[in-house]
């Protein structure tokens, strides 16, 4: 059986001219890779504004308070936090603190991110599979339509996707040579990841051990002992914020936003985890299972509000367009590499690294596919890598061995698998590039055709060129859309809209047909920032130093872009949906009575403001506080916006 050759590493091999000429495209090709994926990914950035105005309201509250900054706090005055850990804004707040608060400082450290995660997965590839393999990994990674989207975002995905990459990295050195600072390095990347989206790091933890235990070097038990390592790595990792949060005294630290009792470990288990797995979700922003339409908004094509469950959700019109363009080439390919690798040695890095990816994409994929609670669009960036890597491993393998015939008809049906797909999924935005699912379909047919041939000197040329076109012509359309449209709210996906695509928000317009949201100018809502007009903000701005908070509103949204306009503390309450229980009524109304609250603005909402299914409105704080407000102060109005004067009470 021939054997993939590894590139050697560029300072050893004899110095001849041909190796000095492979050596400078190499480094070309590279350069080309990084700094094209940084050039698309700051292309027109400030479109984007403030981006998702919840996160970028905390990045400000932490570049201007050391506090907000280490407990991730919507606000500078620390009132509540967001409904993840900080770590995803700890890095964009130190660069606000550093250029000031705008649009770039916030994003361009996603942007970095970005860059990072295709150079390390560059850098993996190469290592076990060669130069240009790693080239089209990393190009694969950063061309999927919705890595690109969220690589440009403030979401907490970028971070995610570049530490679960990092553990990949540390791993594969653990199966290379045995050490244990490698799974001890393991262990605190997932931790990281742990303070940054919470439970969702934790799917790709059955790949990384299930690969080191079966493919590590020496002993099983010491390699059982190394993963007890990495998991006591991980639990320091992330149980220090953790011990720090649940210590602190509850009067000196702000609400744990997305919980219901105050609790980073309610948080944790329930809304940000086995609500997302069963869909009972306290607080969220669709209570328990009762689905959408009873709220008003819209319902998807299962009967649930967050689409279908089941195998082919990922292949639905709302997914395949940001993530799915590659995944059936992936697994095909991956398939052939293991079984042409077939009788290596247990301690293969190739086969290990097929099952690392492998396991990370079908376990991620199967949980996105089945999970009841709120799913997004864009949480599919996290597969992004995963099939990168398997496309251009699993590519490289079959290339090695294209001598046989059996191999080349798989990699010719590999390229017809991944032209037909795109076919389909071009098919379903019929006015998007219209001629460009034709082109795709007749170039990878023909692509394929010449695969069965590619043992020929003169087609192997061509029909990797016509692969490779076909396979990312669709997903580089998408992806270009995605870099030139403005890209902001809560709810986002890439590229045009799709017929038959479901989802709150959607790609008409954030926010559409969910209750108390929004969208252009005005006091926002559920999905969508407040936009206040300079009139509003000029009044906020009125004796603001007098004030620990210059206004309150309901709901995260809505105090986000007052918030980030006025550049003062606005009291986001009930956190994110509206539906916390922070502030109580009687806490509210001693800040009002200490002057400690400017004004109310009326207009956001959420769960927590009407509207509820479970009928629980009345005993939300958010609508005690808003009818007590109400009835006690005058309302005027600024723009379309309702401001009550809580220094000036009626009667």
């Amino acid at each position: 059986m021939t054997t993939l050759t590894i590139d050697p590493p560029l300072d050893s091999a004899p110095r001849t001219h041909a190796h000095a000429k492979n050596v400078l495209w190499e480094r070309l090709s590279l350069a080309t890779l990084l700094i094209g994926t940084g050039v698309l990914y700051l292309w027109n950035l400030s479109i984007n504004g403030w981006a998702n105005s919840f996160y970028s309201a905390a990045i400000q509250a932490g570049s201007e308070s050391w506090k907000a900054w280490f407990f991730g706090s919507s606000d500078m005055a620390n009132s509540i936090t967001v409904d993840k850990p900080p770590a995803s804004l700890w890095i964009p707040g130190i660069s606000a603190r550093i250029f000031g608060v705008n649009s770039w400082s916030i994003l361009v450290p996603e942007v970095l991110m970005g860059v990072a995660s295709v150079a390390l997965l560059y850098l993996i590839t190469r290592k076990y599979f060669g130069h240009w393999a790693g080239i089209l990994a990393g190009a694969v990674l950063a061309l999927t339509p919705v890595a690109a989207l969220m690589f440009r975002f403030d979401n907490p995905e970028a971070l995610l996707i570049l530490l679960m990459i990092a553990a990949v990295w540390s791993l594969m050195k653990a199966v290379d040579d045995g050490r244990w600072r490698w799974l001890i390095l393991t262990g605190v990347f997932i931790g990281f990841g742990f303070l940054t989206k919470q439970l969702q790091v934790m799917l790709i933890v059955p790949a990384l051990s299930v690969t080191y235990l079966a493919f590590g070097p020496r002993g099983w038990l010491r390699r059982l002992g190394q993963l007890f390592a990495a998991l006591g790595a991980m639990i320091v990792s992330a149980g220090w914020w953790i011990l720090a949060v649940e210590l602190w005294p509850t009067s000196s630290r702000p609400y744990i936003g997305g919980s219901q009792n105050n609790s980073i470990l309610e948080l944790t288990l329930g809304y940000n985890g086995f609500g997302r797995l069963n869909g009972n979700e306290t607080g969220a922003v669709v209570p328990g299972r009762s689905g959408m339409g009873e709220m008003g908004g819209p319902r998807g094509p299962g009967g649930g509000p967050w689409g279908e469950t089941g195998w082919l959700r990922m292949f639905e019109p709302a997914q395949a367009g940001q993530i799915a363009w590659l995944i059936p080439t992936g697994l095909l390919l991956a398939v052939v590499a293991a079984v042409l690798i077939g009788g290596a040695r247990r301690t293969e890095p190739r086969r290990a690294y097929l099952v690392v990816w492998g396991m990370w994409l079908l376990v991620t994929m199967g949980v996105f596919s089945f999970m009841a609670g709120i799913f997004h669009q864009y949480y599919t960036a996290a597969l992004a890598p995963a099939v990168a890597a398997l496309v251009a491993s699993g590519g490289a393998v079959c290339w090695s061995h294209r001598g046989r015939l059996w191999v080349r008809i798989a990699l010719g049906a590999s390229v017809w698998i991944a032209a037909g797909w795109g076919f389909v999924l071009l098919n379903r935005t019929p006015d998007f590039v219209p001629w460009l699912r034709f082109a795709v379909l007749v170039v990878g047919l023909l692509a394929g055709a010449a695969m069965v041939f590619a043992n020929l000197r003169g087609v192997a040329g061509a029909a990797v060129t016509g692969a490779i076109l076909a396979g990312l012509a669709g997903p580089v359309a998408y992806t270009i859309d995605t870099v030139t449209t403005e890209k902001s709210g809560s709810i986002i996906t890439a590229g045009p809209r799709v017929e038959g695509e479901f989802g709150p928000g959607g790609r008409g317009g954030p926010g559409q047909g969910m209750p108390g949201s929004r969208g252009g100018d005005g006091p926002g809502g559920l999905l969508r920032g407040s936009t206040p007009t300079a009139a509003v903000v000029e009044k906020l701005n009125v004796d603001a130093d007098r004030y620990t908070w210059v206004a309150a509103a309901v709901g995260s949204m809505s105090a986000s872009g007052y918030q980030l306009e006025s550049g003062h503390s606005v009291m986001p309450i009930g956190g994110f949906n509206g539906s916390d229980p922070s502030p109580a009524l009687a806490e509210f109304q001693k800040l009002v009575a200490e002057r400690g609250i400017h004004y109310f603005l009326g207009g956001g909402g959420g769960p927590g403001m009407g509207g509820d299914p479970m009928g629980t409105d009345s005993e939300r704080p958010a609508s005690s506080i808003s009818a007590w407000v109400q009835e006690n102060f005058t309302a005027v109005t600024v723009d379309g916006v309702t401001m009550y004067d809580l220094t000036q009470q009626t009667g």
